[in-house]
């Protein structure tokens, strides 16, 4: 009855964990997962107060597939101040989440046999999109040795006459880190080479980050001329704790968005209108709130940080961005839990939450093994407790 697509499509990883960590929890268990990426805090007040008034007013009814000409407007406005690049909002399409408009990017510029490069430790729903679009990911490789990064050199030796993109995240999806200027003009050196390849820019925790800017640097920024052949993907989810409310945006060539546009309105037809309101308020007035935020998070990242190097046997870097750490546990490889090996981050996941019901998402699943994403988006007593329990765990394998 399924089609080969449907038999072949794996569910996510992270909410698959997520899931499993909610029964245990409705089971009586107490669990402390570590899996999603989502802040624990609530969507900032005056956000909720815009999306209320834009429901109390009507705005309740379909939209623009592309969204509402105000929301569409702020964001070119916010990228023109951030990056100094003009948009028209003829060039900008907004839809129900980043995901989303990751996946319709992908359909709008993939053929089958297309490869599209994806830098591991990626996020993990990269390559089943790609896949889903008829092209096939280009995993490269980019371990300790390159501080998870693409390098120009690593790129170069990625590209071949079926590359149609690239897709770059910065900060990171799951390691946290984030790519300098300089960084980004050198890959934007080998991307000027290749003047038919698209460059995805997933930007989702670009002001999520620790810097004194507030701001990560943008591949646009150090290369503007290719402007016209790039796509620029955020959204509110992250920077303004939104994720339930699903929206996502996307900037680019006027060619790229107006497909995306069209396949939006055959597929998901826009986003919520209040939702479409609230966003908008976000972008305008919600910095100092921001800020506010940044500072939590900062301090968890510092707490956790501090905590988890600590423990005997695990490595850690400090993340520069998002609310994510990627221990490495490759040390515990080998050693047994009960009488079962640990051969993989699959493994030591597992078991950890069976023995302590702490969830954690193995590296394997980021296309990387030997390392655990770990979300520190949860208060600090939450956090110390599990890496309690993450100690406790490691002291009974042998």
């Amino acid at each position: 009855m399924l089609s080969e697509k449907a038999k072949s499509l794996k569910p996510s990883p992270t909410l698959q964990l997520a899931a499993k960590a909610k029964e245990l929890k409705a089971e009586g268990h107490d669990v402390i997962s570590l899996s999603v990426g989502e802040p624990d805090w609530d969507t900032f007040e005056s956000i909720k107060k815009a999306g209320v008034q834009a429901l109390e007013k009507g705005q309740t009814k379909y939209t623009p597939s592309n969204g509402i000409p105000e929301l569409r407007q702020a964001i070119a406005d916010q990228f023109k101040k951030d990056v100094g690049l003009d948009y028209a909002p003829d060039q900008v399409t907004v839809s129900s989440g980043a995901k989303f408009i990751i996946f319709s990017a992908l359909q709008m510029i993939c053929d089958p046999g297309n490869e599209v490069v994806i830098a591991a430790p990626y996020w993990v729903s990269y390559p089943t999109m790609v896949e889903l679009a008829g092209g096939m990911p280009r995993v490269v490789i980019c371990d300790k040795t390159s501080n998870f990064k693409l390098t120009p050199e690593l790129l170069k030796e990625s590209i071949s006459k079926k590359t149609k993109c690239v897709i770059l995240n910065s900060p990171s999806n799951p390691v946290g880190n984030m790519y300098s200027l300089e960084e980004l003009k050198a890959l934007g050196e080998v991307l000027k080479e290749h003047p038919n390849i698209v460059v995805l820019s997933d930007d989702i925790y670009n002001r999520l980050v620790f810097n004194e800017k507030g701001l990560a640097p943008n591949l646009l920024e150090a290369c503007p001329e290719l402007k016209d052949r790039t796509i620029v993907v955020n959204g509110p989810s992250k920077t303004y704790s939104m994720t339930g409310w699903r929206l996502g945006w996307a900037l680019g060539p006027k060619e790229i968005i107006s497909a995306m546009t069209k396949y939006q309105s055959q597929s998901v037809s826009c986003a919520a209108g209040f939702t479409q309101v609230a966003v908008a308020h976000a972008i305008k007035n919600s910095d100092e709130e921001l800020k506010q935020a940044l500072v939590k998070l900062k301090q968890r990242r510092d707490f956790v940080y501090n905590k988890l190097s600590e423990v005997e046997g695990i490595e850690v870097n400090a993340p520069e961005g998002a609310f994510y750490i990627w221990p490495d546990v490759r040390s515990f490889f080998g050693k047994s839990y009960e009488g079962n090996k640990i051969k993989s981050s699959k493994d030591f996941s597992a078991f950890l939450l069976e023995d302590q019901m702490v969830v954690a998402v193995p590296g394997i699943e980021f296309g990387l093994d030997g390392y655990l994403r770990i979300s520190y988006a949860l208060s600090e007593d939450r956090m110390s407790q599990a890496i309690d329990r993450i100690k406790a765990f490691i002291a009974k394998l042998n």
